[in-house]
């Protein structure tokens, strides 16, 4: 279940102007007890001024003979105090606009769509404290159940961790434990350096090998104790399908969200998840419900649920969207990414309060001009690759029986998101024909969604 911030409330003590009835009492009198009245509604707080008036009138109306005018001169004075007061009361609470000091960044996304290499430019960041798919601990211990049961649950754990509250592992982890009992720790910069660990400095860009020998023995408690001393937490998770789901989150004033929505072309996704079939097969099993059955998403009815999350997700932020997601989503394409990979980490640095750093810099142009499209056994690690060949492999591995249906299953995604279907196998091929489209904001509706399109 989700926790709400519980709301303080302050008993203030009551006060009281104890007043004697005497038949000499003059209109001046009675005006001193007017006075003293409203200095009675000065010590009280809201709740006592709305009484406070309550005592004014039934002393001006019961008590006092005077004229009209001395009542009105009494009713503006009185009127004045208690706005004064309530503008000085208001002024010590705490203003929902506030923020809290720490960013919070979620890379929303799905499984080989690049959100590893995605989570790499934040984690390698000095002022980021990253964690790659921690919901992975709530999925394997309670796998019988279905993605959208454990939507709840994974929400609650994100919170968090996002306020760097570790203590919601003890339901998933052993109680005694170190860093590497984590899911994908040494992935994380942050893991790797002071505090977590002694052997790399926040500045340096870490390596994961490297990482895994030298950091992994550390005490767990190294996780909260160094999230805390961060400006930014971001985590990159694979395992909600409904924006809506997030939306507590949102609206918690204890967290600053911000949403990444990173997409990639279907087809492409497809071919990078045959090079994954084994590891993504329990996975897939939870997005259908098959009550802990491992699958094989032969039939790609998962790659359908994951289009259609994509759909869903970008609609309910895009097209009328509640006043809280205001300036607060980033939609982004792997392919433009890889395309003109500082342009678009610039826009994604601006959009998370962040600065590029030219050693930052240096390493993004590495890691994106390497050679060749990856190995397989690199699956799911970040290399050295060439980018933008990576993006278009599909179209000379895949056939185009496959690719026709995965267009069938994905259509409203394709379209959506600024795809160019394919026709014939000479379109597959011809590496000249763009398929990337400029991207058009709110060009689609969910009604463009359906498989039988």
């Amino acid at each position: 279940m989700f926790w709400k911030p519980l709301s303080v409330q302050r008993e203030v003590g009551r006060d009281s102007v104890v007043m004697e009835k005497k038949p000499e009492d003059t209109a001046l009198n009675k005006a001193h007890m007017l006075v003293a009245c409203g200095a009675g509604v000065l010590a009280a707080t809201h709740r006592r001024m709305l009484q406070g008036i309550d005592c004014f009138f039934s002393l001006s109306m019961a008590r006092l003979r005077v004229s009209s005018t001395v009542v009105v001169i009494f009713i503006t004075i009185q009127t004045g105090l208690l706005l004064f007061m309530y503008a000085r009361h208001s002024s010590f609470l705490p203003h929902s606009e506030e923020k809290p000091s720490q960013v919070h960044i979620l890379i929303l996304s799905s499984w080989r769509s690049g959100s590893s290499f995605v989570g790499q430019l934040f984690s390698q960041h000095p002022d980021v404290f990253y964690l790659m798919e921690p919901a992975w601990h709530v999925w394997v211990t309670m796998y019988q159940n279905s993605a959208k049961v454990l939507h709840m649950a994974v929400r609650d754990l994100v919170r968090s961790v996002f306020l760097c509250d570790m203590s919601v592992f003890d339901a998933y982890m052993p109680w005694k434990r170190n860093l590497s009992d984590l899911f994908q720790w040494a992935v994380s910069r942050a893991l790797c350096s002071a505090p977590a660990c002694d052997s790399f400095q926040r500045m340096d860009i870490t390596n994961e090998m490297a990482c895994k020998t030298l950091c992994g023995k550390y005490p767990f408690s190294k996780v909260e104790e160094a999230c805390k001393t961060y400006s930014h937490v971001v985590i990159k998770e694979v395992r909600f399908f409904d924006l809506k789901v997030l939306y507590p989150l949102f609206t918690d004033p204890s967290l600053n969200l911000k949403i990444i929505h990173l997409v990639r072309d279907p087809r492409a996704v497809v071919k990078s998840r045959e090079q994954s079939v084994k590891a993504l097969a329990r996975d897939n099993g939870i997005v259908l419900n098959t009550n802990g059955t491992k699958v094989e998403d032969s039939k790609y009815l998962v790659m359908q649920e994951i289009c259609r999350s994509h759909v869903q997700i970008y609609e309910t932020a895009t097209q009328k969207p509640p006043n809280f997601l205001k300036n607060r989503y980033l939609m982004i394409r792997f392919e433009d990414l890889v395309r003109d990979p500082l342009s678009e980490i610039s826009e994604m640095y601006k959009f998370a309060d962040l600065s590029l750093t030219p050693r930052l810099e240096s390493w993004i142009y590495n890691i994106t001009h390497g050679q060749g499209p990856g190995k397989k056994k690199e699956a799911f690690k970040i290399t050295s690759r060439d980018a933008v060949n990576v993006s278009q492999a599909w179209r000379n591995v895949l056939s185009f029986q496959k690719i026709k249906k995965i267009q069938e299953v994905c259509r409203g995604a394709i379209n959506m998101l600024g795809y160019q279907l394919v026709d014939s196998e000479k379109e597959q091929k011809d590496l000249s024909l763009d398929l990337v489209l400029p991207r058009r904001r709110n060009q689609f509706t969910w009604s463009s969604f359906s498989t039988k399109n």
